[in-house]
């Protein structure tokens, strides 16, 4: 394990780990293999190639890919840079992803060439851009990555290091329907570092092998990989997720470490092969994102047999909160429907709706304060104030209760978001969808149980007098609006909405039904 102490910015994780085992391999990719002095080396270049345009600390560069081994010398280079790397969701409609990096202010942006068509529709609308570059070579306009640093030398520029720097700014969805940019710090890393070492579920062995499946726009699938690679540890990282593919590299890689969403888990235990994969190596997996069935962690540890830690945070917290440790998963501990308790060096409360610390078993709004908690919501100061006290507590919009052993228990959602598959969506903007389409008069969307996706969107709507639409229709009309996985999957056709006095809509109201007889009002 590397001593962190050596560790002073996220940078210093490319050079400590190419001194101390420059050949051993950091990424391994669609068989391309970067060793830890590449990883040092080419960042250098790549840092050199951002200040050559010119970029000042604290300028935004995005991307625009699905996951690519040279995010992370992007990463590396962009820190040594005291640049900002903000990667986009490439599941969301282009007005969407252009809105983010419009907002973003993004100068640069490093794209895949799934999305050069992307790039092309929204380039004239983004007034901050002023280059781009494509991961990979043969674009007829744009250089490839390796060839655009590769003009620049492999010198660090060894930058100052300001704790305050924006190391990445990972964009989550808002209630009104508009993303906000999560500015995560130098300070905020170190102290996830230090932190998720010493709650012990991140000691990694030096030269084993970790995979990388989740998306690297998402927290949880960067800082898979970076704590990976802040102890040696080889990145097997897969563009997206396929399940078949994800099963042969846990065998043929000889994976021993994995986050996994429950989404994922629950696929791959029906991906057929699942039943005679040999896992003898595998020694850890994590999970979280979204709440897990019982039935599906039992059949995973089953199928598994490995040790299993649950991980509870939100990207305003870097990942961080509670954890489920592996000896908390058996079976006679009766915990697998909690979260765990609070990381050491975080503080975790729950708050009644009259403002008071819940007693044992009492439901109230979940709260984190931490060293790993945003420095705010970019350019949002008001919703920065609103979701972070003077006290610095963080509002997750979770509601939960604590046992009386202090391991917290998530019931249901302060906030209408929904969760499906590891995806945030928020209603206000799947309704602006609905409410676009000429035959709707009125419209609310919920989440519903689903077996696969943890939950599903519904739109439940009112049509004008006299006009007519299926279902189909106004999915499809949707798809043209957001990105698919924030589509309704159904509709509900109904007279009214139930509303309160001052005309909400209560969407409690339209989901009981769909969550009776549940312990627990999320997927």
């Amino acid at each position: 394990m590397t001593d962190t102490a050596q560790i002073t910015s996220v940078a210093d994780i490319a050079r400590v780990q190419a001194r101390l085992r420059p050949d051993a391999v950091a990424v391994w990719f669609e068989g391309r293999e970067t060793t830890f002095g590449e990883l040092d080396a080419l960042s250098n270049r790549c840092a050199q190639a951002l200040l050559a345009r010119h970029l000042k600390p604290g300028d935004r560069v995005g991307v625009l890919a699905k996951n690519y081994d040279d995010f992370f010398i992007l990463w590396m280079g962009a820190v040594k840079a005291r640049v900002t790397l903000a990667p986009v969701n490439w599941r969301l409609a282009p007005p969407e992803i252009a809105f983010i990096l419009k907002d973003a202010g993004v100068r640069l942006l490093v794209c895949g060439a799934d999305f050069a068509g992307v790039v092309d529709m929204i380039a004239d609308d983004l007034p901050d851009l002023q280059g781009l570059v494509q991961f990979e070579s043969g674009h007829p306009r744009w250089p490839g990555f390796r060839d655009w640093i590769g003009a620049h030398p492999a010198e660090d520029p060894r930058l100052p290091v300001d704790p305050d720097d924006d190391v990445i700014q990972l964009y989550t969805s808002g209630t009104t329907g508009l993303p906000k940019g999560v500015q995560l710090t130098e300070a905020n890393y170190l102290a996830l570092f230090d932190l998720a070492l010493e709650a012990g579920w991140a000691k990694y062995e030096a030269g084993k092998t970790n995979l990388v499946v989740m998306p690297l726009f998402h927290v949880a699938g960067v800082n898979c990989g970076l704590l990976a690679l802040l102890q040696g540890v080889r990145n097997i990282l897969t563009r997206e997720v396929v399940p078949a593919e994800i099963l042969g590299l846990l065998q043929r890689e000889r994976v021993n470490y994995a986050f996994l969403a429950p989404t994922i888990i629950n696929i791959l235990l029906q991906t057929p092969g699942v039943e005679d994969a040999d896992f003898s190596q595998l020694e850890r997996i994590f999970y979280g994102a979204s709440p897990i069935a019982e039935d599906t962690l039992r059949a995973a540890q089953a199928r598994f047999d490995c040790d299993f830690n649950q991980l509870y945070g939100l990207t305003e917290t870097i990942g961080a909160g509670a954890h489920l440790a592996a000896a908390d998963h058996a079976a006679d501990r009766d915990k697998l429907r909690s979260c765990g308790r609070a990381w050491p060096g975080f503080g975790l409360r729950v708050i009644t709706p009259i403002g008071e610390v819940a007693k044992v078993g009492e439901v109230g709004e979940v709260q984190i304060r931490g060293r790993g908690v945003m420095k705010g919501y970019w350019n949002r100061p008001e919703a920065t104030a609103e979701a972070i006290d003077a006290e610095g507590w963080f509002r997750t919009g979770d509601a939960g209760y604590f046992d009386d052993e202090g391991y917290l228990y998530i019931h249901d959602r302060v906030k209408d978001m929904i969760v499906s598959g590891g995806e945030n969506v928020y209603p206000a903007e799947v309704e602006n969808a609905l409410f676009s389409h000429p035959a709707v008069a009125d419209a609310a969307v919920i989440g519903v149980p689903d077996d696969k996706w943890g939950e599903a969107v519904k739109g439940v709507v009112v049509l004008k007098a006299g006009a007519g639409a299926t279902a189909e229709e106004i999915i499809a009309h949707c798809r043209t609006k957001i990105a698919g996985y924030k589509c309704p999957k159904t509709i509900d056709f109904i007279e009214v909405l139930p509303r309160n006095p001052s005309g909400k809509v209560l969407r409690r109201e339209l989901r009981a039904p769909h969550w009776a007889g549940r312990e627990r009002m999320v997927g």
